[in-house]
C-alpha cells in the first residue's frame, strides 16, 4: 500500500464500532465517511442492492436507538436533526458496503473494516478469559473463606472459657 493518499486506520474504524442490538456496528455516516462518499451515495448504493443487506447485515435503527447514539456519541450529532433514522452495519454488511460501492478506496478501507472487527472480537475474548479466571479466582477463595471461618469458630471454641477444662484419668 504505498500510496500516498492517507488511508484510515484500525484504531480510528474501532473507535466507530457501537454495540447496538447486542451487534458491533456501524453507523452508515460513519461507514460512509470512511469509504470516501457521502453518506446519501451509501445509502443509494443500498437501496439498489437491497437484496445484498439480509438483517444479520444491516439494520435500521428506532428513533430511540437514534437519540441514544447522538447522545453518547458526539461526532454523530450532525443526526441529531435528520429525519431519517441511519441504518447500522453490522461487520458482512460494512464489507458488503464495500463490495457494491466498488471504488478503490472502498475496496482498500474495508480490509482495515474487517481488521477492526477482529481486533475488537480478540479483545472480547480477552476480557471474558479474564473474566472467567476472576470467576475462578473468586470460587477458590470463597472455598479458602469458608476454611478460615471454620477454623476461627474452632478456635473461638476452643478460647470459651464457659467449657470445663478436660481432666486427664490418672492410670488405666
Amino acid at each position: 500500500m504505498g500510496k500516498s493518499r492517507a488511508v484510515v486506520k484500525v484504531g480510528q474504524i474501532q473507535r466507530l464500532i457501537l454495540l447496538i442490538r447486542g451487534e458491533k456496528v456501524i453507523i452508515d455516516a460513519d461507514l460512509a465517511e470512511a469509504y470516501g462518499v457521502t453518506t446519501k451515495a451509501l445509502n443509494q448504493a443500498i437501496r439498489r442492492n437491497a437484496d445484498r443487506f439480509p438483517p444479520d447485515f444491516m439494520f435500521r435503527l428506532t428513533k430511540e436507538e437514534k437519540q441514544e447514539v447522538v447522545t453518547n456519541c458526539d461526532h454523530l450529532e450532525k443526526l441529531k436533526f435528520s429525519p431519517v433514522t441511519p441504518r447500522a452495519f453490522t461487520e458482512h454488511g460494512a464489507i458488503m458496503v464495500a463490495s457494491v460501492l466498488n471504488s478503490p478506496k472502498a475496496v482498500e478501507v474495508s480490509v482495515f473494516v474487517v481488521r477492526a472487527f477482529v481486533k475488537l472480537r480478540e479483545v472480547i475474548a480477552g476480557h471474558k478469559a479474564l473474566a472467567h479466571k476472576i470467576a475462578q479466582l473468586e470460587r477458590k477463595l470463597g472455598d479458602h473463606d469458608e476454611q478460615i471461618m471454620v477454623l476461627v469458630a474452632a478456635i473461638r471454641h476452643l478460647m470459651d472459657p464457659k467449657l470445663p477444662p478436660k481432666k486427664r484419668r490418672i492410670g488405666f
